[in-house]
Protein backbone atom coordinates (compact mmCIF):
# COMPACT_ATOMS: atom_id res chain seq x y z
CA UNK A 1 0.00 0.00 0.00
CA UNK A 2 3.37 2.32 -0.07
CA UNK A 3 3.21 2.60 -4.04
CA UNK A 4 4.79 5.81 -5.85
CA UNK A 5 0.80 7.16 -6.56
CA UNK A 6 -0.19 7.11 -2.74
CA UNK A 7 0.81 10.93 -2.55
CA UNK A 8 -0.77 14.47 -4.39
CA UNK A 9 -0.29 15.62 -7.66
CA UNK A 10 1.69 18.55 -6.31
CA UNK A 11 4.26 16.53 -4.75
CA UNK A 12 5.61 15.37 -7.57
CA UNK A 13 4.99 18.61 -10.44
CA UNK A 14 6.74 20.63 -7.28
CA UNK A 15 9.16 17.59 -7.19
CA UNK A 16 10.14 18.22 -11.19
CA UNK A 17 10.66 21.54 -11.09
CA UNK A 18 12.91 21.35 -8.13
CA UNK A 19 15.12 18.91 -10.26
CA UNK A 20 14.85 21.22 -13.51
CA UNK A 21 16.19 24.19 -11.25
CA UNK A 22 19.04 22.17 -9.42
CA UNK A 23 17.02 22.60 -6.03
CA UNK A 24 18.89 19.65 -4.37
CA UNK A 25 20.19 21.01 -1.03
CA UNK A 26 19.85 19.79 2.58
CA UNK A 27 16.70 20.24 3.72
CA UNK A 28 14.59 19.81 6.99
CA UNK A 29 10.93 19.37 7.29
CA UNK A 30 8.90 19.21 10.24
CA UNK A 31 5.48 17.65 11.01
CA UNK A 32 3.40 18.98 14.36
CA UNK A 33 0.36 19.59 15.32
CA UNK A 34 -0.34 23.55 15.30
CA UNK A 35 -3.51 23.30 17.74
CA UNK A 36 -5.06 20.44 19.80
CA UNK A 37 -8.52 21.36 19.37
CA UNK A 38 -11.29 22.29 22.10
CA UNK A 39 -11.46 18.81 24.15
CA UNK A 40 -7.85 17.10 23.78
CA UNK A 41 -5.18 18.25 26.38
CA UNK A 42 -2.09 15.85 24.85
CA UNK A 43 -1.52 13.66 21.71
CA UNK A 44 -0.30 10.36 22.44
CA UNK A 45 2.56 9.84 19.20
CA UNK A 46 1.48 7.24 16.80
CA UNK A 47 2.41 5.23 13.98
CA UNK A 48 5.96 5.94 13.47
CA UNK A 49 6.65 2.27 13.02
CA UNK A 50 4.05 1.92 10.25
CA UNK A 51 5.19 5.52 8.70
CA UNK A 52 9.35 4.36 8.44
CA UNK A 53 8.39 1.20 6.70
CA UNK A 54 5.97 3.28 4.67
CA UNK A 55 8.60 5.70 3.74
CA UNK A 56 11.48 3.18 3.19
CA UNK A 57 9.93 0.95 1.37
CA UNK A 58 8.13 3.85 -0.95
CA UNK A 59 9.17 3.71 -4.63
CA UNK A 60 7.54 3.72 -8.51
CA UNK A 61 6.62 0.40 -10.50
CA UNK A 62 6.66 0.46 -14.12
CA UNK A 63 2.76 0.51 -13.83
CA UNK A 64 2.91 3.77 -11.37
CA UNK A 65 5.60 5.56 -14.11
CA UNK A 66 3.10 4.52 -17.11
CA UNK A 67 0.39 6.19 -15.46
CA UNK A 68 2.22 9.54 -15.09
CA UNK A 69 3.43 9.34 -18.31
CA UNK A 70 -0.30 9.10 -19.48
CA UNK A 71 -1.06 12.79 -17.54
CA UNK A 72 1.22 14.57 -20.51
CA UNK A 73 2.61 16.51 -17.58
CA UNK A 74 5.81 15.10 -16.92
CA UNK A 75 9.19 15.18 -18.81
CA UNK A 76 10.62 11.40 -19.73
CA UNK A 77 14.08 12.91 -17.67
CA UNK A 78 11.81 13.53 -14.42
CA UNK A 79 10.26 10.21 -15.16
CA UNK A 80 13.63 8.12 -15.58
CA UNK A 81 14.44 9.75 -11.53
CA UNK A 82 11.42 8.39 -10.53
CA UNK A 83 12.46 4.88 -11.29
CA UNK A 84 15.76 5.15 -9.09
CA UNK A 85 13.75 7.37 -6.15
CA UNK A 86 14.47 5.45 -2.86
CA UNK A 87 14.42 7.11 0.86
CA UNK A 88 17.74 8.01 1.55
CA UNK A 89 17.32 10.92 3.92
CA UNK A 90 17.65 10.99 8.28
CA UNK A 91 14.10 10.89 10.25
CA UNK A 92 14.10 11.64 13.40
CA UNK A 93 11.26 11.49 15.71
CA UNK A 94 9.13 11.23 19.45
CA UNK A 95 8.96 7.77 20.37
CA UNK A 96 5.66 6.20 20.02
CA UNK A 97 3.66 6.03 22.84
CA UNK A 98 4.62 9.40 24.18
CA UNK A 99 2.19 12.42 25.28
CA UNK A 100 2.78 15.55 23.51
CA UNK A 101 1.77 18.85 22.92
CA UNK A 102 1.05 21.66 20.38
CA UNK A 103 3.82 23.10 18.39
CA UNK A 104 6.16 20.39 19.68
CA UNK A 105 7.74 18.42 16.06
CA UNK A 106 6.98 14.38 16.20
CA UNK A 107 8.56 13.75 12.75
CA UNK A 108 11.53 15.51 11.32
CA UNK A 109 12.96 14.65 7.55
CA UNK A 110 16.44 15.75 6.95
CA UNK A 111 17.84 14.78 3.39
CA UNK A 112 17.97 16.31 0.28
CA UNK A 113 14.81 18.55 -0.95
CA UNK A 114 13.06 16.52 -3.59
CA UNK A 115 13.48 13.17 -1.79
CA UNK A 116 11.98 14.78 1.70
CA UNK A 117 8.96 16.65 -0.41
CA UNK A 118 7.80 13.58 -1.88
CA UNK A 119 7.14 11.71 1.06
CA UNK A 120 5.07 14.45 3.00
CA UNK A 121 1.67 12.95 2.45
CA UNK A 122 2.80 9.28 2.74
CA UNK A 123 4.04 10.78 6.23
CA UNK A 124 1.10 13.04 7.12
CA UNK A 125 -1.33 10.43 6.47
CA UNK A 126 0.38 7.89 8.73
CA UNK A 127 0.84 9.62 11.75
CA UNK A 128 -2.09 12.12 11.58
CA UNK A 129 -4.18 8.79 11.68
CA UNK A 130 -2.80 7.08 14.28
CA UNK A 131 -1.85 9.97 16.29
CA UNK A 132 -5.52 11.10 16.14
CA UNK A 133 -7.19 7.54 17.43
CA UNK A 134 -4.14 7.20 20.01
CA UNK A 135 -4.85 10.75 21.41
CA UNK A 136 -9.07 9.59 21.00
CA UNK A 137 -8.47 5.94 22.99
CA UNK A 138 -6.45 7.08 25.71
CA UNK A 139 -8.99 9.14 27.07
CA UNK A 140 -11.63 6.13 27.47
CA UNK A 141 -8.73 4.54 29.02
CA UNK A 142 -8.27 7.23 31.40
CA UNK A 143 -12.15 7.58 31.96
CA UNK A 144 -12.04 3.91 32.58
CA UNK A 145 -10.60 4.10 36.01
CA UNK A 146 -8.55 0.33 34.94
CA UNK A 147 -11.25 -1.11 33.80
CA UNK A 148 -10.52 -2.68 30.24
CA UNK A 149 -11.91 -1.02 27.02
CA UNK A 150 -12.30 -3.14 23.98
CA UNK A 151 -11.56 -1.88 20.58
CA UNK A 152 -15.52 -3.05 18.57
CA UNK A 153 -14.49 0.08 15.63
CA UNK A 154 -13.71 -2.13 12.94
CA UNK A 155 -17.40 -2.57 10.97
CA UNK A 156 -17.43 1.61 11.28
CA UNK A 157 -13.94 2.55 10.59
CA UNK A 158 -13.61 4.61 6.96
CA UNK A 159 -11.91 2.18 5.53
CA UNK A 160 -10.50 -2.13 6.00
CA UNK A 161 -7.42 -0.20 6.48
CA UNK A 162 -8.10 2.67 8.93
CA UNK A 163 -9.76 -0.80 11.00
CA UNK A 164 -6.91 -2.35 11.28
CA UNK A 165 -3.69 0.68 12.36
CA UNK A 166 -7.13 1.97 14.70
CA UNK A 167 -6.76 -1.12 16.29
CA UNK A 168 -2.89 -0.94 16.71
CA UNK A 169 -3.45 2.80 18.06
CA UNK A 170 -6.08 1.87 20.76
CA UNK A 171 -4.06 -1.18 21.61
CA UNK A 172 -1.11 1.43 22.08
CA UNK A 173 -3.15 3.78 24.23
CA UNK A 174 -4.07 0.98 26.68
CA UNK A 175 -7.29 -0.97 25.23
CA UNK A 176 -7.66 -4.62 26.07
CA UNK A 177 -7.50 -6.16 22.50
CA UNK A 178 -10.47 -6.07 19.34
CA UNK A 179 -12.86 -7.55 18.04
CA UNK A 180 -10.63 -7.03 14.35
CA UNK A 181 -9.07 -10.43 13.54
CA UNK A 182 -6.94 -8.73 11.13
CA UNK A 183 -5.39 -6.67 13.58
CA UNK A 184 -5.16 -9.24 16.01
CA UNK A 185 -3.03 -11.34 13.18
CA UNK A 186 -1.16 -8.31 12.21
CA UNK A 187 -0.05 -7.38 15.35
CA UNK A 188 -0.92 -9.46 18.11
CA UNK A 189 -3.58 -7.24 19.88
CA UNK A 190 -5.90 -9.83 21.69
CA UNK A 191 -9.14 -9.98 20.00
CA UNK A 192 -12.30 -10.75 21.88
CA UNK A 193 -16.06 -11.02 20.99
CA UNK A 194 -19.58 -11.88 21.44
CA UNK A 195 -22.73 -12.39 19.52
CA UNK A 196 -24.47 -10.14 17.25
CA UNK A 197 -29.07 -9.55 17.84
CA UNK A 198 -29.25 -11.41 14.37
CA UNK A 199 -27.64 -14.71 16.27
CA UNK A 200 -30.59 -14.14 18.63
CA UNK A 201 -33.08 -13.61 16.27
CA UNK A 202 -32.29 -16.44 14.23
CA UNK A 203 -33.60 -18.67 17.07
CA UNK A 204 -37.38 -19.21 18.05
CA UNK A 205 -36.12 -17.97 21.47
CA UNK A 206 -33.88 -16.32 23.73
CA UNK A 207 -33.42 -19.43 25.78
CA UNK A 208 -32.87 -21.64 22.64
CA UNK A 209 -30.03 -19.35 21.16
CA UNK A 210 -28.24 -19.11 24.58
CA UNK A 211 -27.86 -22.96 25.02
CA UNK A 212 -27.01 -23.39 21.45
CA UNK A 213 -24.44 -21.00 21.58
CA UNK A 214 -23.15 -22.12 25.11
CA UNK A 215 -22.89 -25.67 23.56
CA UNK A 216 -20.74 -24.20 20.65
CA UNK A 217 -18.46 -22.23 22.89
CA UNK A 218 -18.47 -23.73 26.58
CA UNK A 219 -15.99 -21.89 27.60
CA UNK A 220 -17.16 -19.80 29.21
CA UNK A 221 -19.35 -17.87 26.73
CA UNK A 222 -20.37 -14.31 26.92
CA UNK A 223 -24.34 -13.65 26.59
CA UNK A 224 -25.87 -10.46 24.52
CA UNK A 225 -29.09 -10.02 26.60
CA UNK A 226 -30.74 -6.69 25.40
CA UNK A 227 -32.61 -8.38 22.46
CA UNK A 228 -36.00 -8.70 23.87
CA UNK A 229 -35.98 -7.72 27.74
CA UNK A 230 -32.99 -7.22 29.43
CA UNK A 231 -33.90 -8.17 32.81
CA UNK A 232 -35.72 -11.66 31.68
CA UNK A 233 -32.92 -12.13 30.04
CA UNK A 234 -30.67 -11.75 33.14
CA UNK A 235 -33.34 -13.95 35.29
CA UNK A 236 -32.64 -16.61 32.38
CA UNK A 237 -28.97 -16.68 32.79
CA UNK A 238 -28.95 -17.26 36.20
CA UNK A 239 -31.52 -20.48 35.57
CA UNK A 240 -28.75 -21.44 33.20
CA UNK A 241 -25.60 -21.01 35.53
CA UNK A 242 -27.78 -22.78 37.76
CA UNK A 243 -27.95 -25.96 35.85
CA UNK A 244 -24.66 -26.39 35.37
CA UNK A 245 -24.03 -24.48 31.98
CA UNK A 246 -20.76 -21.96 32.36
CA UNK A 247 -21.27 -18.09 31.69
CA UNK A 248 -18.00 -15.57 31.84
CA UNK A 249 -20.07 -12.39 30.84
CA UNK A 250 -23.44 -10.55 29.68
CA UNK A 251 -23.22 -7.94 26.91
CA UNK A 252 -25.91 -4.87 27.14
CA UNK A 253 -26.09 -3.16 23.79
CA UNK A 254 -28.50 -0.46 24.40
CA UNK A 255 -31.23 1.00 26.81
CA UNK A 256 -30.92 2.79 29.93
CA UNK A 257 -27.15 1.42 30.49
CA UNK A 258 -27.19 2.75 34.41
CA UNK A 259 -30.22 1.25 35.33
CA UNK A 260 -30.04 -1.75 33.45
CA UNK A 261 -26.70 -2.82 34.78
CA UNK A 262 -27.71 -1.83 38.67
CA UNK A 263 -30.40 -4.01 38.09
CA UNK A 264 -28.44 -7.32 36.26
CA UNK A 265 -25.93 -6.65 39.26
CA UNK A 266 -28.25 -6.58 41.89
CA UNK A 267 -29.50 -10.17 40.28
CA UNK A 268 -26.90 -11.43 39.68
CA UNK A 269 -25.44 -11.07 43.18
CA UNK A 270 -28.11 -11.80 44.86
CA UNK A 271 -27.71 -15.55 43.27
CA UNK A 272 -24.18 -15.06 44.47
CA UNK A 273 -22.91 -14.93 40.80
CA UNK A 274 -20.13 -11.73 41.33
CA UNK A 275 -17.79 -13.93 39.04
CA UNK A 276 -20.18 -12.94 36.08
CA UNK A 277 -19.19 -9.85 34.79
CA UNK A 278 -20.90 -7.21 32.44
CA UNK A 279 -19.94 -5.88 29.89
CA UNK A 280 -21.66 -2.67 27.91
CA UNK A 281 -21.09 -1.02 24.50
CA UNK A 282 -23.27 0.79 21.63
CA UNK A 283 -22.45 3.94 21.14
CA UNK A 284 -20.30 4.62 24.27
CA UNK A 285 -18.35 7.82 24.45
CA UNK A 286 -15.55 9.03 26.91
CA UNK A 287 -17.90 10.60 28.47
CA UNK A 288 -20.30 8.41 29.19
CA UNK A 289 -17.82 5.80 30.62
CA UNK A 290 -16.32 8.96 33.13
CA UNK A 291 -20.06 9.63 34.68
CA UNK A 292 -20.89 6.05 34.67
CA UNK A 293 -17.58 4.83 36.75
CA UNK A 294 -18.33 8.31 38.72
CA UNK A 295 -21.86 7.59 39.71
CA UNK A 296 -20.62 3.94 40.60
CA UNK A 297 -22.65 2.08 38.01
CA UNK A 298 -21.01 -1.54 38.44
CA UNK A 299 -19.67 -1.95 34.96
CA UNK A 300 -16.60 -4.13 34.81
CA UNK A 301 -15.93 -3.84 30.57
CA UNK A 302 -16.71 -1.20 27.75
CA UNK A 303 -16.90 -1.66 24.24
CA UNK A 304 -15.92 0.90 22.35
CA UNK A 305 -17.02 1.08 18.36
CA UNK A 306 -17.48 4.23 16.46
CA UNK A 307 -17.00 7.36 18.76
CA UNK A 308 -12.85 5.76 18.81
CA UNK A 309 -12.21 4.54 15.39
CA UNK A 310 -14.03 7.59 13.89
CA UNK A 311 -12.11 9.94 16.16
CA UNK A 312 -16.21 11.45 15.92
CA UNK A 313 -15.62 14.49 18.14
CA UNK A 314 -12.64 15.98 16.31
CA UNK A 315 -11.91 14.03 13.16
CA UNK A 316 -8.96 15.55 12.64
CA UNK A 317 -5.92 17.63 13.78
CA UNK A 318 -4.49 20.45 12.69
CA UNK A 319 -1.21 18.90 11.78
CA UNK A 320 1.12 20.43 9.25
CA UNK A 321 4.54 19.04 7.44
CA UNK A 322 6.50 22.43 7.09
CA UNK A 323 10.00 23.31 5.35
CA UNK A 324 11.99 24.72 7.98
CA UNK A 325 16.26 24.54 6.97
CA UNK A 326 17.26 24.54 3.55
CA UNK A 327 21.08 24.79 2.43
CA UNK A 328 21.55 25.86 6.01
CA UNK A 329 19.63 28.68 6.07
CA UNK A 330 16.41 29.00 8.61
CA UNK A 331 12.83 29.11 6.15
CA UNK A 332 9.94 30.01 8.32
CA UNK A 333 5.92 30.74 7.22
CA UNK A 334 4.59 33.71 8.17
CA UNK A 335 0.62 32.94 6.90
CA UNK A 336 -1.65 34.62 9.90
CA UNK A 337 -2.44 31.83 12.17
CA UNK A 338 0.16 29.22 10.20
CA UNK A 339 3.13 30.66 11.82
CA UNK A 340 6.40 28.36 11.69
CA UNK A 341 9.70 27.59 13.64
CA UNK A 342 12.50 27.36 11.42
CA UNK A 343 15.45 24.86 12.06
CA UNK A 344 15.08 21.61 13.34
CA UNK A 345 14.24 21.19 16.55
CA UNK A 346 14.17 19.13 20.29
CA UNK A 347 11.11 18.95 22.68
CA UNK A 348 13.06 19.37 26.30
CA UNK A 349 10.65 18.16 28.77
CA UNK A 350 11.08 19.54 32.73
CA UNK A 351 10.17 18.16 35.82
CA UNK A 352 9.30 19.14 39.22
CA UNK A 353 8.69 16.50 41.56
CA UNK A 354 8.40 13.53 39.42
CA UNK A 355 5.30 15.57 37.71
CA UNK A 356 5.79 17.73 34.21
CA UNK A 357 5.77 21.09 34.41
CA UNK A 358 6.60 22.11 31.30
CA UNK A 359 8.24 21.41 27.75
CA UNK A 360 10.38 23.58 25.69
CA UNK A 361 11.17 23.43 22.28
CA UNK A 362 14.32 24.30 21.30
CA UNK A 363 16.72 24.29 18.43
CA UNK A 364 18.73 21.11 18.05
CA UNK A 365 21.50 20.59 19.47
CA UNK A 366 21.75 23.39 21.83
CA UNK A 367 22.66 22.59 25.75
CA UNK A 368 19.55 21.19 28.17
CA UNK A 369 19.18 20.14 31.11
CA UNK A 370 16.15 18.23 30.85
CA UNK A 371 14.57 15.13 29.17
CA UNK A 372 14.78 15.12 25.60
CA UNK A 373 12.10 13.52 23.40
CA UNK A 374 13.18 13.74 19.97
CA UNK A 375 15.23 10.63 18.56
CA UNK A 376 16.79 9.84 15.43
CA UNK A 377 15.54 6.81 13.99
CA UNK A 378 16.49 6.53 10.36
CA UNK A 379 20.18 7.56 8.91
CA UNK A 380 21.03 7.65 5.27
CA UNK A 381 17.91 6.11 4.33
CA UNK A 382 18.16 2.80 7.17
CA UNK A 383 16.80 2.20 10.01
CA UNK A 384 19.34 2.26 12.76
CA UNK A 385 17.22 0.42 15.78
CA UNK A 386 14.73 -2.03 15.70
CA UNK A 387 11.30 -1.18 16.27
CA UNK A 388 9.41 -1.89 19.65
CA UNK A 389 6.88 -3.97 20.62
CA UNK A 390 3.79 -2.88 21.29
CA UNK A 391 3.55 -3.70 24.46
CA UNK A 392 7.61 -1.37 25.02
CA UNK A 393 5.25 1.23 23.11
CA UNK A 394 2.31 0.91 25.72
CA UNK A 395 4.51 1.13 28.67
CA UNK A 396 5.55 4.60 27.32
CA UNK A 397 1.99 5.56 27.59
CA UNK A 398 1.51 4.27 31.06
CA UNK A 399 4.89 5.70 32.05
CA UNK A 400 3.87 9.24 30.60
CA UNK A 401 -0.03 9.13 32.23
CA UNK A 402 2.09 8.73 35.51
CA UNK A 403 3.87 11.86 35.43
CA UNK A 404 1.27 13.73 33.86
CA UNK A 405 -0.40 16.65 35.75
CA UNK A 406 -3.70 15.42 37.32
CA UNK A 407 -5.69 18.63 35.40
CA UNK A 408 -3.98 16.96 31.85
CA UNK A 409 -6.10 13.70 32.79
CA UNK A 410 -9.34 14.93 32.87
CA UNK A 411 -11.74 15.37 30.11
CA UNK A 412 -11.97 18.91 30.80
CA UNK A 413 -10.06 21.01 28.72
CA UNK A 414 -6.56 21.94 30.32
CA UNK A 415 -3.23 23.69 29.08
CA UNK A 416 0.02 22.09 29.64
CA UNK A 417 2.71 25.28 29.03
CA UNK A 418 4.86 24.36 25.67
CA UNK A 419 7.93 27.05 25.49
CA UNK A 420 9.31 27.91 21.95
CA UNK A 421 12.92 29.19 22.30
Amino acid sequence: MTGGLYTDLYELTMLQSYLDHGKDKNAVFSLYVRDLGPERNFLVACGLETMIDAVLSYSFSRKDIAYLRSLNRFSEKFLGALENYRFSGDIYAVPEGRVLFGDEPIVQVEGSLPVCQVVETLILNIIHHQTLIASKAVRCVTASGGRPVIDFGLRRAHSLESGLFGARATYIAGFAGTSNLQAGAAFRIPVYGTMAHSYILSFPDEEEAFRAYIHSFPDKPVLLIDTYDTIAAAHLVVRLVREGLAVAAVRIDSGDIPALVREVRAILDSENLSEIRILVSGGVFEHDIDQWISGGVPIDTFAVGTCIITASDQPYLEMAYKLVEYDGEPKVKFSPGKVTFPYMRQIVRRYRDGVMDHDEVVRWGTGTDGECLVEPVVRDGQLIRSHPTLEEIHERVVCDLARMPRYLKSLSKGDYPVLLG
